[in-house]
Order: C-alpha cells, then sequence, then structure tokens
C-alpha cells in the first residue's frame, strides 16, 4: 500500500487560542477574528473539519449540540450494564439526527471528538430483544461518521467490523437494522480495501446470500450496495486490489441467481438499479457473465430495459445498459442478445429518450460493444438503424463530448471488419460529423482518427 496523503490538521485548543489572539494581540472584534482565523488556517491548507468555529467567551464548545449528546452518550455508556432507557434512545436519536444533516458538518465534529469510538463502543450494550430502535439509531449514526478514511481506519481498529458482522449474524433481527447494518458495511469498506478484506475474512458474502434467501430483497435495499462496495476497486493506496477474487466468491456462493430473480421483478422492485449496479461488479470474467444468460439474465434485462422505454424511467434504462455492455463482453452473450432482438430494443429506447443525451450515449456503447470483432453484428445493427442514431445523436447533440466520442467508437466498431457498412456509412455523409467532433472535443481526437482511418479514408489524422 501506498502511504496515506498528508493532512494539515488544528485541534480545538490551538483554533480557539488563535482566535483569542486575534482579539487579544491584534484588537480584532470578535466576529472579525473568527473568520481571520479561519481564512488564515484555510489558504494554509489546513483541514478545519471537526472544528466547532465559535469565539471564546462568547460562546463554549460544551455548548455545541453535538458535544453535549456525546457527553450524554458517554455518561450513560460508562457502566457496562445493558442500556434499555429512554434516554439512551433519545441521545442517539438525536446524534443520529445531528450527524446526519447534510453539510452542517456535525459529524466531522462528533469523529473529531471521538464520537465513532463512543458509538461502536455503545453497540454491545443496546438490547437486541424486543425493540430495536436504540439498535437502528446507532448503526445509522455510524453511517454518518463513516466518511473518509481516518474515520474508517477508527472503525477498524476499534473491532468494527466483527462487531457490527455479530448483529447482522443474529437471526432474530428486523429487516430495518439488517438494512442499516448493511448500510455501515458499504459505508466502511467504500475506498478501504483493509476493510473491505476484513468484512471478507468474516465470510459477509455468504451471509449476504443467507439474508437475501431469507428475506425479500425488496426490504433490503442496502444490501445490493454493500455487494457493490465490497466488489469496487476504489482504495488509490493500493496496487492490486482483491475485488476479482471477492467476485468470484460471490459468484460461487449463488449471487447471480438471487441478483437476476431481483431483475426478474422488473420495474416493480424498487431495488432493479441497484440489484443491476451490483450484478456488473459481479460480472468479472466470461463464466459469470455466461451464467447470468444461463439463469435467464439477458431477458429480464431486456425486459427492463423495454420498460423504462415505456415508463420513462432514464435511470433504469442507463443502469440495464450499463449492466448489459459488461455482460456483452462474453462472445456467447452477445449471440443471445442479438437472437433476443436486442439491438432493434435498444434503438426504440434511444427513440424514446432523445432527449437525453445521456442514455443515447449508454445505447451507443452497448451497441459498440455488441459489434466489437463482430461483422455479422455490425452488419445486423446498421439493418437496425445504428447508423442513423449515431448521425442523429451527433447533429443533435454537437457540445456533448462522451456523446460524440462513444458516436465515434460506434462507428468503428460498426465499419471496421465490415466494408459495406462503411460504403453506407460514408455515402449518408458520416465523415463530415467524425471529422467535427474531432476538431470540437479533444477526449474525441483518437476515437475520431480510428474511425475515419477504419472508414478507409487516407487523411484520418488531419
Amino acid at each position: 500500500m501506498a502511504p496515506p496523503k498528508t493532512v494539515r490538521t488544528i485541534s480545538q485548543e490551538a483554533f480557539d487560542e488563535m482566535v483569542k489572539e486575534n482579539i487579544d494581540d491584534l484588537g480584532m472584534e470578535p466576529a472579525e477574528a473568527l473568520e481571520d482565523a479561519i481564512q488564515t488556517l484555510s489558504l494554509q491548507g489546513v483541514d478545519l473539519s471537526g472544528i466547532i468555529k465559535c469565539v471564546p467567551g462568547e460562546s463554549s464548545v460544551d455548548e455545541n449540540p453535538v458535544i453535549q449528546t456525546l457527553t450524554g452518550l458517554k455518561r450513560l455508556s460508562s457502566g457496562g450494564e445493558l442500556l434499555t432507557s429512554d434516554e439512551i434512545v433519545e441521545l442517539l436519536e438525536r446524534l443520529s439526527e445531528l450527524c446526519g444533516s447534510k453539510g452542517s458538518g456535525n459529524a466531522a465534529i462528533a469523529a473529531k471528538n471521538g464520537g465513532l469510538e463512543l458509538v461502536i463502543s455503545t453497540l454491545p450494550k443496546l438490547p437486541r430483544n424486543g425493540s430495536h430502535r436504540s439498535l437502528d439509531l446507532a448503526l445509522n449514526t455510524l453511517v454518518s461518521l463513516l466518511y473518509d478514511l481516518q474515520s474508517t481506519e477508527i472503525f477498524k481498529e476499534n473491532g468494527g467490523p466483527k462487531m457490527v458482522m455479530n448483529i447482522l449474524n443474529d437471526e432474530s433481527l428486523d429487516t430495518s437494522i439488517l438494512n442499516s447494518g448493511f448500510s455501515v458495511v458499504a459505508a466502511a469498506a467504500s475506498g478501504n480495501e483493509v476493510l473491505k478484506e476484513s468484512f471478507m475474512d468474516l465470510k459477509v458474502d455468504e451471509l449476504i446470500i443467507k439474508t437475501l434467501r431469507k428475506h425479500n430483497g425488496r426490504s433490503l435495499p442496502c444490501i445490493y450496495d454493500a455487494i457493490r462496495v465490497l466488489l469496487t476497486s476504489d482504495d488509490n493506496r493500493v496496487v492490486a486490489s482483491q475485488v476479482f477474487g471477492y467476485a468470484r466468491r460471490f459468484a460461487k456462493v449463488g449471487i447471480v441467481d438471487l441478483l437476476v430473480s431481483t431483475l426478474h421483478e422488473g420495474l416493480s422492485s424498487p431495488c432493479v438499479v441497484s440489484a443491476s449496479i451490483a450484478l456488473r461488479s459481479v460480472a468479472v470474467n466470461d463464466e459469470i457473465c455466461r451464467s447470468v444468460a444461463d439463469n435467464d439474465g439477458i431477458d429480464a434485462i431486456l425486459s427492463c430495459i423495454d420498460d423504462s422505454g415505456e415508463q420513462g424511467n432514464k435511470t433504469v434504462a442507463k443502469a440495464c445498459c450499463s449492466l448489459l455492455s459488461k455482460l456483452a463482453g462474453s462472445d456467447v452473450n452477445k449471440g443471445v442478445i442479438i437472437e433476443k432482438r436486442g439491438v432493434p430494443r435498444l434503438i426504440k429506447l434511444a427513440a424514446r429518450f432523445s432527449e437525453d443525451p445521456s442514455v443515447v450515449q449508454e445505447v451507443m456503447s452497448l451497441i459498440s460493444v455488441l459489434c466489437l470483432r463482430s461483422p455479422d453484428n455490425a452488419s445486423h445493427a446498421v439493418e437496425a438503424g445504428a447508423g442513423d442514431l449515431a448521425m442523429q445523436a451527433m447533429q443533435r447533440y454537437p457540445e456533448s463530448d462522451q456523446l460524440q466520442r462513444n458516436a465515434c467508437l460506434m462507428i468503428r466498431n460498426l465499419v471496421v471488419r465490415n466494408a459495406e457498412n462503411r460504403t453506407i456509412l460514408l455515402g449518408h455523409g458520416i465523415e463530415k460529423l467524425i471529422r467535427k467532433a474531432k476538431a470540437s472535443h479533444k477526449v474525441c481526437k483518437d476515437a475520431a482518427t480510428d474511425a475515419l482511418r477504419d472508414l478507409g479514408l487516407d487523411n484520418y489524422n488531419s
């Protein structure tokens, strides 16, 4: 692992002293002294998250609602007995609300003042029988507190993974607790390869499978987020992530059929997008991709694509197209998608969302994958209208650099091994549009050059 990037920080005491010196030594007014300290430290690159920005003497750090709540929670948690009072629920409810307030900075204040360690130490003392309110609140508060690498490291060092897994393994828990617990798994493992490994060592994959089989996935949307995070290489300290092996482990214990089952529910399931993203994370090799088709997953995805067009749901449309692009990395799956009239259905989807370039470019990306190394598929795609789609999109959205690039990539795959398609597209004036994209967008340069070359044009570099 590469060493973590050093961030300059300051203690609450040092910050307060700086404000006090501005008042006492420089004669500034309190408000001016506070603002000067904030600006000076910010310009110096000091991280002020977690600092309570108040004027010493006018207000006290102890008066901050987060600090007051932590103090009360620490008082109740100091003993070894089970915490069952109404007061613990009130305090956790308040802390959860404070830390969950976006943009307030309260989560950073709590973390800087030992809130994360305190909540973790409180977990074993909360009741798991009867009402789960306090446990649910504590887990939700943990999610808010796990917002950066430093906080996830604190979580790891204080035994957080094992503690949360113990809670999740308690079969008596209701779906609300399970959902909150898997939210913690997702938050903790985000950007932290070591924590991904910790959860996998604790067999979180087997637990996820068992939980999905026992409970309806509709009631556990966060379990899909946990799968996605565990299988995403997002820790820039790591040269070689282990997530590829983790995906194979998930596939081996049966995740594919469970995720495909959710997709078969179609848009009636609130988890169809999350399940699509999770399945995309699992599909890391040809064998797993083909197993999706073996479970009738291609049918399910194409049905979701059809329904997303009819219902105008672009989020589902993009998620399913992205998933299908990943699965089409398997040549066997390419054939299945073509046989099921996948390209005409995609062209129809693009037409329905012609006002949204983000959907159109996702469709073109998928068609590009389907045509890769397959002249027959390329012929089929042009017959279905892929060439017309490219031209219309490039004319309609000249300023969308990613759409223009995706169009160039698709055109190249349509013509690189198919001379007939070259003639058709050149006859329709595609060269002018590609050259315009190349001149207008730096990101299109390589893709446009390749498209012009494979169209058989001599001056493709100009």
